[in-house]
């Protein structure tokens, strides 16, 4: 990712601001709080994000919208692999479980997609800190937008048949 203007602009969606590098990259925010892509391939992901000082809430832990935010990228990205570079897609519905807290080191989120159908993608996400304890679990419903009539060509191709993904190495 590469961003064209001072980063504390304002957002102008008629600008080209930034420029993403591939398909599977990070956006000007998740590179803002230290996110790094391990690995993304066949409907899973796995991100780190460091927990600095500036991610730490007032008791003195990760802040959970820091730890949410790296669950959601990846679930992202794992959609991502997915489906055909540009397919446009969206958070619908998120879920988050938190099971300890995180008092520093690196948090590791592993994204697998669990289920396709038809514009809906199912994503569970698994989070471990750097003692591979388990800090939260987190699902999320993921939804193809419709293409615009006449812009896109034919909606039928960016809708999947249903179907599970299997368990596998990633």
């Amino acid at each position: 990712m590469k961003v064209l203007v001072d980063g504390d602009s304002p957002r102008n969606p008629a600008d080209s601001q930034f420029e993403m590098e591939g398909w599977v990259d990070l956006a000007p925010f998740e590179k803002l709080v230290g996110m790094s892509i391990i690995e993304a391939c066949d409907g899973r992901a796995v991100l780190t994000m460091p927990f600095v000082v500036k991610l730490s809430q007032g008791g003195g832990f990760l802040h959970g919208g820091a730890l949410t935010a790296l669950a959601d990228t990846a679930a992202a990205m794992a959609v991502k692999t997915c489906l055909p570079v540009s397919t446009p897609f969206a958070t619908r519905n998120l879920s988050m479980r938190f099971l300890a807290p995180v008092r520093q080191g690196t948090v590791t989120a592993a994204a697998t997609v669990k289920q396709i159908d038809g514009r809906r993608y199912l994503v569970h996400v698994d989070l471990q800190d750097d003692q591979d304890h388990a800090v939260a679990e987190f699902t999320a419903d993921f939804r193809l937008l419709r293409p615009a009539t006449g812009v896109c060509g034919d909606a039928e191709s960016l809708v999947a048949p249903a179907k599970p993904i299997t368990e596998g190495r990633y």
